[in-house]
């Protein structure tokens, strides 16, 4: 078996009717990218993307075109290494692991078997929470408490907002809210997105200790380890970070400095699963746990590799141009339960995604 071709295509399904943002990112536009990888007797891998992956689309096919696809780890090193000075960072590690998802899943349809048991197979579905908790125009924190509880009434038992995007008190009274509406049994995680200071995140950090929260996601710079790790000495809340972190040497630095609780490395941007099993490893070694960021279609299958996989990452709500689209993944009472299809089990109704592209 030979691989042909990787291609990447993009589907702009138009504006948001209610743009929402974080604490540093407003989002207005649907768009979907897609990366498929082709071989010589038929199968392809397909996975999702970035949308600016598309653009390393050819360095990269290049370095893939002829090559066994099941060679996971020679290819890896193929993608990472001989075309780009002076080291690969930032998106193309991402294009990188859009890649080797889609070829993850390639491999699970040659051998018939899911991703998740390719790569360990620890068990058969993972715990998932909704990461919702937007700043809306006119959205305060009696709507904020309303969105969570539409999420509990789904049936998640775990549920993520987000901080750092009005001031400290503004923020520390949303938390409570929330809290008040979901109860004491539910999980709330907040999420800075990287918006303070070390010194401003202790600050809220402190404030919010009463509440009970599962993690404190972001809280400030990411290359700013000793901050986050002040924050991991200080804090009762568990620190979690890592999801725009690159490759295992990212990580080694982030873990030994001991600026992490809880590793969010992200199944894509991290390098694609080859290298987020080798960074669960690494976090094993240090006793720390893996909620990898980003879509649960790949993080399902990550979590369930592993024996230090905690918890899944699920848009619920928010990405209603993906459900319509995407399906291939259950969810039951709070867990998302692994497809036995082999790979990764993404099933897309393409037709229905090119007429909406046209359409838009």
């Amino acid at each position: 078996m030979k691989i042909t071709d990787v291609r990447f295509t993009t589907y702009d399904l138009g504006k948001l009717a209610k743009p929402f943002r974080n604490s540093i990112l407003v989002t207005e536009n649907k768009r979907l990218t897609l990366v498929e990888v082709d071989t010589d007797e038929g199968i392809s891998g397909l996975a999702l993307s970035a949308e600016g992956s598309a653009r390393f689309a050819v360095p990269i096919r290049d370095r893939l075109v002829g090559e066994d696809p099941r060679d996971h780890s020679r290819l890896w090193h193929r993608m990472f290494t001989g075309w780009r000075k002076p080291v690969v960072k930032g998106d193309a590690v991402s294009a990188i692991g859009s890649v080797d998802n889609a070829l993850w899943d390639l491999r699970g349809k040659t051998f018939d078997l899911p991703v998740y048991r390719l790569l360990g197979g620890f068990r058969s579905r993972v715990p998932a929470y909704a990461a919702g908790g937007y700043y809306e125009e006119g959205k305060g924190p009696a709507d904020l408490a309303e969105e969570m509880l539409r999420f509990v009434g789904a049936g998640y038992r775990a549920v993520k907002m987000k901080v750092g995007g009005a001031d400290i008190g503004e923020d520390v009274r949303r938390v409570a809210a929330v809290r008040e509406a979901v109860g004491p049994d539910i999980r709330v995680m907040v999420d800075a997105n990287n918006a303070w200071t070390s010194a401003e995140a202790l600050k809220f950090g402190q404030a919010v200790e009463g509440f009970d929260l599962a993690w404190f996601e972001e809280p400030c710079w990411p290359d700013d380890h000793e901050g986050m790790a002040r924050l991991v000495g200080r804090l009762t809340t568990p620190i979690a970070t890592g999801e725009i972190e690159f490759t295992r040497w990212g990580f080694r630095d982030l873990i030994e400095r001991r600026a992490v609780d809880i590793v969010q490395a992200d199944p894509q941007t991290c390098g694609g699963l080859t290298e987020w099993v080798r960074i669960a490893t690494l976090a094993s070694a240090h006793h720390l746990m893996m909620a990898p960021h980003g879509n649960h279609y790949v993080g399902a299958h990550a979590v369930a590799a592993v024996d230090n996989g905690l918890i899944v990452e699920s848009y619920a709500g928010l990405s209603p141009w993906q459900d319509e689209f995407l399906g291939g993944i259950s969810f039951v009472d709070g867990d998302l339960v692994l497809p036995e299809t082999p790979g990764l089990g993404i099933a897309v109704d393409r037709a229905a995604l090119e007429r909406a592209a046209r359409t838009r």
